[in-house]
């Protein structure tokens, strides 16, 4: 059996949890090192790359495969694993025919891996699931591009022990959420049941496996989805849009349907009105090559699906990643644009009157972007793709709520005039291209901000206290009376009044002592000597009265309206206590 002419190349999605391996696995297959390259090593967006069959076979050691298969090879994209990335990893699973779920089988499922199961169940998409990091496994011999059944059964006793439990609660994992499966040299029916394979993409054991079980159910169940007219026109999906050196805006793509050739019209989706535009130039990543990575391009005249390929054309600029790019002719130019307009329009982003602002490369990275602020409960003002501009400062610095006046930009530069205005407005730029550390770093800004001015605030307010006059601690009756007392809840600072149990203020702390040194202030527990300005013992006051700092009615404003939240749960009951004495005749006091 040889290569069938009329079926266009499986599109194969790489899915899970950051950091299981994903682009490890895609660099074993391929013999490069993308991996390395990664913004913190976390793939950030889809890359594609073509894997011919030739390679294939080559990888799997036995030249007498390509007479068993008819594709022409596998186009993998290297989705991104990290939870922020359900959009973009939606599009891999709809465009993919099959899939790759890794996972780490010492890990076990991670939320990620659940979602990226919940994608592929809702495209209906074939996968298998590969358990990766074998040679993690304590006391695991390694026998570099050994298939998995050969190097398990060189492994000790214990060894196969420990790795079979590893696999069996992934299995257990499969079926609680839906899914028969097996080890997949025991599958008999891939319909019926998900293979595992169990590898290591470090070490290339069960690598061969896994592009076996590709090409078999590719073979099995795609034959019928994956016949094309060659003469069809192009539909693809854009990738990612870059500025190339003596190119201009470009866009990488996905053709997964028909043919685009050099001189066609396309229809390219964008935030405004969908992009008309005439093809310059197509640039083909050399096999093996990742379209995200790849430095050196072949110019082609044509490409037919499905591929990886870079287009080059005029007023590119405002293409957006994860848009359709469609192949038009003058009879259908008016209908596939609007049709493209309508699924761009699909696209929303709701936003708040008050929030930061938000900036990213792409509208899948935007969206992301934004679901992860929603989760974390942070509000969004404005949502763009772009660079920062000197209007988004202009714009920003007139905020005056200091934890608004910032912005949030994923993979994205600071144009010079913004630099420029930067320097002086009151503007906090956060820039990462790292998802979930750029929301770390925003976090853990606004919460040390927080902080700051809860001190401030602090620092500056009366706080709330109460203390009992303990008996038989009298030391002197007046002018200034000076009295032992206990700490019952909150704080006593020195130079605050003081208040009875009818709201009546009976004198000024002049001093505090404890075992002789002078304090600035006691708090709950404490047992001290204080000197009280203004009253007599026996007549303003006495043995075991209860009293209270008397908080300005300013400063209580400010405690439950900015600082409530960070106060102990006894200067909480100092201040009920209070403001229910203050209240009593006037139920709005403080409010």
């Amino acid at each position: 059996m040889a290569v069938n002419e009329d079926l266009r190349t499986p599109i194969v999605s790489v899915m899970g949890h950051v950091d299981h391996g994903k682009t490890t696995l895609l660099d074993m297959i391929r013999g490069s090192a993308v991996a390395e390259g990664e913004a913190g090593a976390i793939t950030q967006h889809i890359g594609a790359t073509e894997v011919p069959i030739d390679n294939i076979v080559s990888k799997c050691g036995d030249p007498s495969l390509k007479d068993r298969f008819i594709v022409p090879g596998l186009l993998f994209i290297d989705t991104p694993g990290h939870h922020a990335f359900t959009s973009l990893r939606s599009r891999g699973g709809a465009l993919a025919d099959l899939a790759i779920v890794i996972v780490d089988v010492n890990e076990g499922f991670m939320p990620q891996t659940i979602e990226s199961l919940h994608i592929l169940k809702r495209f209906k998409t074939p996968f298998v699931v590969v358990a990766n990091k074998i040679d993690r496994i304590h006391g695991w011999e390694p026998h570099k591009n050994s298939p998995f059944i050969a190097t398990y059964n060189k492994q000790s006793e214990r060894v196969r022990n420990d790795l079979d439990n590893k696999f069996y609660e992934i299995v257990g994992e499969l079926y609680n959420l839906g899914f028969n499966s097996e080890r997949y040299d025991r599958v008999n029916d891939f319909q019926r049941n998900i293979g595992v394979i169990p590898i290591s993409a470090v070490t290339g054991e069960g690598v061969a496996d896994v592009l076996m079980v590709l090409l078999g159910l590719a073979q099995k169940f795609l034959e019928g989805s994956l016949h094309y007219t060659a003469k069809s026109p192009g539909v693809g999906t854009v990738l990612e849009v870059k500025e190339e050196k003596g190119l201009g805006t470009t866009i990488d793509t996905i053709l997964y349907d028909g043919t685009i050739k050099k001189g066609d019209i396309i229809v390219v989706g964008s935030l405004g009105d969908p992009i008309q535009t005439k093809i310059r130039a197509l640039l083909k990543p050399r096999p093996l090559s990742e379209i995200k990575a790849e430095e050196r391009f072949q110019q082609v005249s044509e490409v037919t699906a499905a591929v990886g390929v870079k287009i080059s054309a005029p007023n590119l600029e405002g293409a957006l990643a994860g848009a359709p790019v469609r192949v038009v002719s003058p009879e259908t130019i008016d209908a596939i644009t609007a049709e493209v307009k309508s699924e761009i329009a699909d696209v929303q982003i709701d936003t708040d009157s008050v929030g930061v602002t938000i900036k990213a490369d792409t509208i899948g990275s935007l969206e992301a972007l934004v679901n992860e602020l929603k989760k974390e409960e942070i509000p969004i003002r404005k949502a763009h793709v772009g660079d920062v501009s000197h209007r988004d400062i202009v714009e920003v610095s007139a905020i005056e709520d200091p934890f608004y006046s910032v912005i949030i930009g994923f993979n994205v530069k600071v144009l010079p005039d913004a630099k420029e205005k930067l320097q002086t407005a009151e503007v906090t730029l956060f820039r990462n291209d790292v998802i979930y550390r750029l929301i770390d770093d925003y976090k853990d800004w606004a919460k040390k901000q927080k902080e700051l001015a809860e001190k401030e605030i602090s620092d500056t307010i009366i706080k709330p206290g109460r203390f009992q006059i303990m008996p038989d601690c009298i030391f002197r009756q007046s002018k200034p009376a000076v009295v032992g007392v206990k700490i019952v809840s909150g704080t006593v600072r020195t130079n605050v009044d003081v208040v009875n149990t009818n709201g009546e203020v009976v004198g000024k702390v002049k001093g505090l002592q404890l075992r002789g040194e002078n304090i600035s202030e006691a708090k709950i527990g404490m047992e001290v000597a204080m000197a009280l300005e203004g009253p007599t013992v026996g007549r303003q006051i006495k043995e075991e009265d209860t009293l209270f700092v008397n908080v300005p009615e300013r400063h209580a404003k400010r405690i439950e309206h900015d600082i409530y939240d960070s106060m102990t749960a006894d200067e909480l009951e100092a201040l009920d206590a209070f403001l229910a004495i203050k209240r009593r005749d006037n139920p709005f006091w403080a409010k």
